[in-house]
């Protein structure tokens, strides 16, 4: 805190407002953790599937309970998002009074669950919409569907509206944003009116009133065995808070620079640095039990043990199917029926015959 609050000195009140820069650098810090953190989990969820392998399949959630423990934890201490106190920011109620509480002083009620929500829950469903927009699209692109039924015709429709609804949200906070720049508002984002706060920066008397509130540390008396057990779980719980915020606060940088050297821009230096042979085929299914799944005509598809229909070949794994039969499956499983090697829709590859 003491070297959070070094660059701190007591400004008036036309100073506490803060720079659209550290307003802005306060939003995109919590954007490069996730995409980090995502990283690292399916680096250990591709070592060890059978260990890690559901922290990759609920990473969303299990991400968004951390965030909902981390953003109490100061909301309720700092009356500040974990972000917004990195950059030795508060929040405080709209209005003109100018007697503004310390930022030990916490939200009142309206404003902190108001702020937890739009921190928490708004981040988490908009990644929700992006991933079901992501997957239909992979559905209308690989779908078995007729054109003509309400169920494409639905989706479809859903697609084509969606880039209008997302640039009309990131079009509400740019002018928001630039309105801010322009002194006509007193919130950078939208998402602090409907909370009903605004950003000001932090204080020498909000600094010593921190300080003096971290260094307290001395358990309350407590008698009964409820208040006891409530007492503790609040304990456990600001330790556990506690903890992931002195991580993130270390290793913000280092995830900062994950996710910009996993980024779209530096995809093809890194394919090209770390591009492998292509590994041979999978010899080793003459051996195994998966090899029953294999008809002894080459003709005939694994699943259906019928002639294949539109002929289909997994890109993961080469073996062929029939279209219906293998974009069933690997819809269902995600992946290949005979090697079980990770396959998604985009992976089938249409065949064609010379007589065809």
């Amino acid at each position: 805190m003491a070297e959070v609050g070094a660059h701190l000195t007591a400004a008036p009140a036309g100073g506490e407002r803060p720079s659209v820069f550290e307003a802005v650098a306060q939003d995109s810090l919590m954007a490069a953790v996730k995409p980090a953190l995502q990283h690292l989990v399916k680096v250990l969820a591709e070592s060890n599937p059978g260990r890690y392998g559901f922290l990759w399949h609920w990473f969303d959630e299990i991400y968004v309970l951390l965030d909902l423990l981390l953003q109490q934890h100061y909301l309720a201490r700092c009356s500040a998002s974990f972000s917004e106190n990195f950059y030795s920011l508060k929040r405080i109620p709209m209005g003109d009074g100018r007697q503004q509480p310390l930022a030990t002083a916490g939200l009142p009620k309206r404003q902190h669950w108001k702020s937890l929500l739009l921190l928490v829950l708004v981040p988490y469903l908009k990644g929700k919409l992006e991933k079901l927009v992501s997957s239909l699209r992979e559905e209308d692109e690989y779908s078995i569907h007729p054109p003509s039924s309400s169920w494409k015709r639905f989706y479809r429709a859903f697609l084509a509206a969606y880039p209008y609804v997302n640039m009309t949200w990131e079009g509400w906070f740019l002018i928001q944003q630039l309105c801010y720049i322009l002194g006509k508002a007193e919130h950078h984002s939208p998402m602090l009116k409907l909370a009903g706060v605004r950003l000001v920066r932090l204080t020498a008397e909000d600094m010593q009133a921190l300080e003096k509130k971290w260094a307290e540390s001395t358990p309350s008396q407590t008698h009964s065995i409820t208040s006891r057990v409530q007492s503790a779980l609040r304990k456990a719980l600001g330790s556990i808070a506690f903890s992931l915020s002195t991580g993130l606060s270390v290793s913000v940088f280092f995830l900062q620079f994950l996710d910009w050297w996993y980024s779209s821009e530096n995809q093809e230096t890194i394919k090209a640095l770390t591009a492998l042979p292509t590994p041979p085929p999978p010899v080793h299914l003459e051996h195994e039990p998966s090899s029953a799944l294999l008809p002894s005509l080459k003709t005939v598809c694994p699943l259906c043990r019928k002639v294949r229909v539109n002929a289909t070949a997994l890109a993961t794994s080469g073996f062929v199917f029939c279209y219906r039969c293998a974009y069933g499956y690997v819809k269902a499983h995600q992946h290949c029926p005979v090697t079980g090697y990770a396959t998604e829709l985009q992976h089938l590859v249409k065949l064609y015959s010379p007589e065809s």
